[in-house]
C-alpha cells in the first residue's frame, strides 16, 4: 500500500495548514482546555482521512481478453439497458459503480486495447447516484477498442463532493487491462457501457474492487 501521486500536493498543503492551525491553537488557547483537545483530535483525524483516501493498493492481474474487470472500487448501483447518447448513440448495457469517500478512487482499464475516444465535459455536481449525473455532471468519457473489435466505454463522473477528474488516457494509446485510467477526488461514480448481450457476472448492489472483481464476460 502506498500514497497515490494525485494526493501529494493536497497532503503537503493539508499538513502545512493543519500544522499552522495547531500552532495557533497552542498559542491562543489556554493549556489543557477541552476545546483545544477537540480541535487537535479533529485536525489529526482529518489528516488521517486524507492519507486513507489517497491510498493506492498494488493490484496486479494477468490480462484476459474474455473478461471485463471492474474499473473502480465501490457498489454496483445500476445494471440496465439504456441509450448511450455521447458516443455510441444506440442501446447499450450500462453498469454503474458508486464510489464513496471511503473507497479507493484510482480507476483502472477494464479491458486491454486501443483508446479510440477521450473527451472531458465540465458540468454540475449532483449526487453521483442521481440518474442524470451521467449526462449533467462533470465527467470524462473514454472508449477502448479491444483486440476482438469490441468497443467498451468508461465514464468517470464527479459527485456532489468531487471537484476534479483526472484522466490519463490519450487517443490512439495502447492500454493494458488493469493499468491506471485516472483518478476522481472525493466521492464519485464510474459508468461502463457494454455491447447488448454481454454476459454480466455481478448482481445489483454488489461491492466490487478494481482489478479484482470480474463484472462481465465478452
Amino acid at each position: 500500500m502506498s500514497i497515490h501521486r494525485e494526493g501529494y500536493k493536497i497532503l503537503i498543503l493539508g499538513f502545512i495548514i493543519l500544522l499552522v492551525f495547531n500552532i495557533l491553537d497552542a498559542i491562543l488557547l489556554p493549556d489543557k482546555t477541552t476545546l483545544k483537545w477537540i480541535l487537535g483530535l479533529g485536525s489529526t483525524s482529518l489528516y488521517i482521512f486524507l492519507l486513507f483516501f489517497f491510498r493506492w493498493p498494488e493490484r496486479e492481474l494477468e490480462p484476459d481478453p474474455r473478461l471485463v474487470y471492474a474499473p473502480a472500487d465501490g457498489k454496483v448501483v445500476v445494471i440496465e439497458e439504456t441509450v448511450e447518447k455521447e458516443y455510441f448513440k444506440d442501446q447499450r448495457l450500462q453498469i454503474s459503480i458508486f464510489m464513496s469517500p471511503f473507497n479507493v478512487h484510482s480507476n483502472r482499464y477494464p479491458v486491454s486495447g486501443r483508446v479510440k475516444y477521450v473527451d472531458y465535459h465540465p458540468g454540475h455536481y449532483m449526487v453521483a447516484w442521481h440518474p442524470k449525473s451521467s449526462e449533467l455532471n462533470e465527467r470524462s468519457t473514454i472508449v477502448i477498442e479491444t483486440g476482438m473489435g469490441k468497443e467498451i466505454l468508461v465514464r468517470q463522473i464527479a459527485g456532489a463532493v468531487a471537484r476534479r477528474i483526472v484522466t490519463y488516457a490519450k487517443k490512439d494509446q495502447i492500454v493494458k487491462q488493469g493499468d491506471e485510467l485516472g483518478f476522481i477526488k472525493f466521492g464519485s461514480r464510474v459508468d461502463i457501457f457494454l455491447p447488448i448481450g454481454t454476459e454480466i457476472e455481478i448482481p445489483i448492489l454488489q461491492q466490487v474492487r478494481a482489478n479484482k472483481s470480474i463484472i462481465a464476460k465478452i
